[in-house]
């Protein structure tokens, strides 16, 4: 064998070339068909998904369960169910808790009032797991609200305020305040928390009416 036939690299043959142009064409048609295929489940992802963004950022920034008891319990009371919602975000954020005063449920009923509520409602018997059940927590949360509201002349500043910071303190309020129970505002109730809370589930509720008004029954 020559020194020339050894670094002379063998010259290809027109049909090996036209193959391998042929399988180049074929791996590169295969990527097109990869890269169209990824581009079209991902269209069809967005429109199954983002319709469905605005509900779940508004379910997670204002959430809403048991609108059926909400909606049930509220018609037995004659209150506003948006009102119930926002004082179940207030409290609990629509999750079973315990506080560490021993607050229980969606409406953070203590055992202690939930036994004022009892006696109230005529009721008999009464254990402190019945508060982790939505349905017997929110009609007791319900219940004490409707009483409320009635003891200060349907005024949602005071019967909230009562809710929060007790009736002691808010019937203290009154004889102190300058103006009449129905006139009583919100600045004029002097413990900062309750200040708050009352204002947070006034400005919430109008969040409740705008966002959940169908599931609501409003």
């Amino acid at each position: 064998m020559s020194t020339r036939s050894v670094l002379t690299p063998a010259r290809s043959s027109p049909r090996g070339g036209l193959a391998r142009a042929r399988a180049r064409r074929r791996r590169r048609r295969r990527r097109i068909s990869l890269v169209l295929g990824v581009a079209a489940l991902a269209g069809l992802l967005a429109l199954l998904v983002l319709p469905r963004i605005p509900d779940a950022v508004r379910e997670l920034a204002l959430p809403l369960r048991h609108e059926d008891i909400i909606r049930q319990q509220s018609e037995a009371k004659e209150l506003d169910p948006s009102l119930v919602a926002a004082v179940i975000y207030a409290e609990s954020r629509f999750r079973d808790q315990t506080s560490h005063a021993g607050a229980r449920g969606l409406m953070q009923i203590t055992p202690h009032t939930a036994r004022y509520i009892a006696r109230l409602s005529g009721g008999t018997t009464f254990e402190q797991g019945d508060l982790a059940t939505p349905q017997i927590n929110i009609s007791y949360g319900t219940y004490y609200l409707r009483y409320l509201l009635d003891r200060y002349s349907e005024n949602k500043v005071l019967a909230l305020a009562a809710y929060n910071g007790g009736e002691g303190n808010v019937d203290r309020w009154i004889g102190q305040a300058s103006t009449t129970e129905r006139g009583f505002a919100i600045d004029e109730i002097p413990f900062a928390e309750t200040r708050h809370y009352v204002e947070g589930v006034l400005d919430v509720q109008g969040d409740y009416r705008k966002k959940y008004r169908s599931q609501l029954g409003l």
